[in-house]
């Protein structure tokens, strides 16, 4: 079966086309539903290829009995035969004839993007002989992969200027399609981007005295139609440096964006756009410094319960046992309290226990003047519940779950009773 007529080949501004459909067949089925897939003789439905998303859109027919179909086509994707399917969920049977209408919103956001993309890649080549070795259009922005070292912040402010210079000159856009010979021969020359391996007729997209490219996608008549184009962000790729930019409305939309977090953080930081990153270093400043303070007051506390707890606990057999549990203490803290607290009392075990939240933190620890290696005791108790840590001679924990602390508390002082007594 031959495949469709791509009509957005000759027109990427086609929104509405008649056609017949020519199979149909079911994809797949959930819960009683059915997805369909629908080929048509001809589709101005442009599928998913080459970086480029699918387009959506509607297909109306009318039934025998007069009544009016409406299918949203909610996917379109090509197969290796070249046949292009629709993604309905009703399907359509052979030979019904069809008027089918494009999203012309989508497309014309995917044809900005594109021939932004297009250009973007051909400024890359020509100012730092970085091609472009990957290409993805996304729902709220676009990236292309570009294979070349690192980029100074003023060649990519450079980059983008030249970007939307080469828009406000309105340059045409042209396609037209030469046979496999010619652009190869386009290629050598130096003439024409790069080509895919594919054999027959190639379609070419050419920016005037800007780029010469082989690609399948929809594409803007005039660089002016972009709109214009910002950059993002870029990243470090495997394979170079990953660039975000956004074209034509998106480009609005991000600028829109940005803008309305700007104003809430004028707000917020009651300082103006000039003074707004003096008021985050500002703030910064004051989160380091209380970051420091309360890291002081946790080692003050610390001590001081520590100090309490070798009071309270007294020495019984040549051991200070403190088996201690906090719901209201995070595990940080509790190992911090047992250092502490085995740091300033002889003869002192710590079984401390933080169920702040779940699993429970459970630490051991000891005095210096003892002989026992807190991290195998540890490992050996958590064996028994079927969990593992461990740690030091001097200090180990472990977590387990809040249900089972108690009894992982029990099992560790008997262990340390054991040693003990030896």
């Amino acid at each position: 079966m031959p495949g469709s007529e791509r009509l957005y080949y000759a027109n990427s501004f086609l929104t509405t086309f008649a056609a017949t459909v020519t199979d149909v067949r079911e994809l797949a089925r959930n819960g009683g539903e059915s997805v369909w897939q629908i080929a048509l003789d001809r589709t101005a439905f442009y599928p998913t290829s080459g970086g480029q998303p699918h387009d959506t859109g509607m297909l109306r027919a009318t039934s025998r009995g007069g009544a009016a179909i409406d299918v949203l086509v909610e996917a379109v994707e090509e197969d290796e035969g070249g046949e292009v399917w629709h993604m309905v969920r009703k399907p359509l049977a052979a030979g019904t004839h069809v008027e089918a209408e494009i999203d012309w919103e989508r497309r014309f956001d995917h044809m900005q993007q594109h021939t932004g993309q297009h250009l973007l890649s051909a400024i890359f080549e020509r100012e730092l002989r970085a091609p472009t070795v990957s290409f993805h259009l996304g729902d709220a922005t676009s990236t292309i992969d570009v294979a070349c070292g690192v980029i100074a912040a003023h060649t990519l402010e450079r980059i983008e200027r030249l970007a939307n210079q080469t828009i406000a000159e309105d340059r045409p856009v042209s396609v037209r399609t030469v046979d496999r010979a010619e652009a190869e021969a386009m290629l050598a020359a130096g003439d024409l981007r790069k080509l895919p391996e594919r054999s027959g007729t190639i379609r070419v997209i050419e920016i005037a005295d800007c780029d010469r490219n082989a690609c399948g996608g929809t594409h803007v008549r005039a660089t002016g139609q972009i709109g214009a184009l910002l950059i993002r962000s870029v990243e470090k790729v495997s394979r170079g440096f990953r660039v975000e930019f956004v074209c034509g409305l998106r480009a609005v939309a991000s600028a829109r964006a940005d803008h309305a977090v700007l104003e809430q953080l004028t707000v917020t930081l009651s300082a103006g756009p000039a003074e707004m990153m003096a008021a985050v270093d500002r703030l910064k400043g004051e989160a380091k410094a209380g970051v420091k303070e309360r890291q002081r007051l946790r080692e003050e506390l610390a001590d001081y319960q520590a100090s309490r707890l070798a009071v309270e606990v007294a020495i019984h057999g040549g051991l200070r046992l403190v088996d201690r549990c906090w719901k209201d203490r995070d595990g940080d803290y509790i190992r911090l309290l047992a250092s502490r607290l085995c740091s300033a009392a002889p003869s002192t075990v710590a079984i401390l226990c933080s169920q702040e939240a779940d699993p429970a933190r459970v630490i051991l620890a000891r005095s210096l003047d003892l002989n026992f290696h807190c991290g195998n005791l540890l490992k050996e108790a958590l064996a028994q519940f079927g969990m593992r840590g461990g740690g030091s001679a001097d200090l180990a924990q472990g977590d387990i779950p809040v249900a089972q602390a108690d009894a992982l508390r029990a099992a560790l002082a008997q262990a340390v009773r054991g040693q003990m007594a030896r």
